[in-house]
């Protein structure tokens, strides 16, 4: 059986759903999923990957134990995976040299910022010239796109606001227009095929088996059966959106 097939989703849906309670058993099965990604497609050991909006430990621990040389990234110097030779840094002004990383890994962060197209040409200005950029983001419209205050984001974010609010006695930590935003999978796949200076790789729902690629292609419909999109692109010359 494919490696990447049916078997696969059923595993990260099984673990997505035990997030809030066992939350280290997701980021431990997500990281290793994500590495098992980038290793289609290059080697980790040895490799400079810079992870932009990083957070839990699991991520640093599972590319550290492929042999690469990992640095975290986040505006939170609070966080867990800045601990060990983290970078507290805004995603729109990264503090590296263009073409400095192997591969630059986002995972989870767009639908939080306001400008996902700095943040994305930024994450593309780093990666080396043939090196990788991994980039994935829940989408508004998908069924989770409203996070926790999911499936209540389809009537309207500030609804879906006030009714987790009643519910339980305090507001999201994810408020659409505050520490949320609407950010398509249309927008993705435009940005991944018109940016200069990049090749798409992979384009996909990140849960479901390759098979499911052709879904990211549909218009509408991939808003709602993307759930997350992954784009695995490779930057193929010296060339960036932004320059130092």
């Amino acid at each position: 059986m494919s490696p990447d097939g049916l078997r696969r989703s059923v595993r990260l849906f099984r673990a997505f759903l035990v997030e809030q309670t066992e939350p280290e058993h997701f980021y431990g099965t997500l990281a290793r999923d994500s590495a098992d990604l980038v290793e289609q497609q290059m080697s980790l050991r040895g490799r400079l990957v810079v992870d932009v909006g990083a957070g839990p430990l699991e991520f640093a621990r599972e590319f550290r134990r492929r042999g690469a040389r990992y640095v975290a990234v986040d505006l939170d110097p609070d966080v867990p995976a800045l601990a060990d030779g983290g970078v507290a840094a805004d995603a729109a002004a990264l503090p590296f040299a263009s073409g400095s990383a192997d591969l630059v890994f986002s995972s989870n962060l767009l639908e939080h910022v306001r400008s996902p197209q700095v943040v994305a040409d930024e994450l593309l200005r780093i990666a080396r010239p043939d090196g990788l950029v991994f980039l994935s983001y829940t989408n508004w419209w998908s069924p989770w796109g409203g996070h926790e205050t999911s499936p209540w984001h389809w009537l309207g974010g500030r609804r879906a606001i006030a009714r987790y609010t009643r519910r339980h006695g305090h507001p999201p930590k994810n408020r659409v227009g505050e520490t949320l935003f609407k950010v398509s999978v249309a927008w993705g796949m435009r940005w991944a095929h018109r940016t200069p200076g990049v090749r798409v790789v992979s384009a996909r729902p990140r849960y479901l088996p390759r098979w499911a690629a052709f879904i990211v292609r549909v218009p509408v419909v991939r808003e709602v059966l993307s759930w997350n999109l992954l784009l695995l692109v490779r930057r193929e010359d010296g060339e960036s959106p932004r320059q130092d």
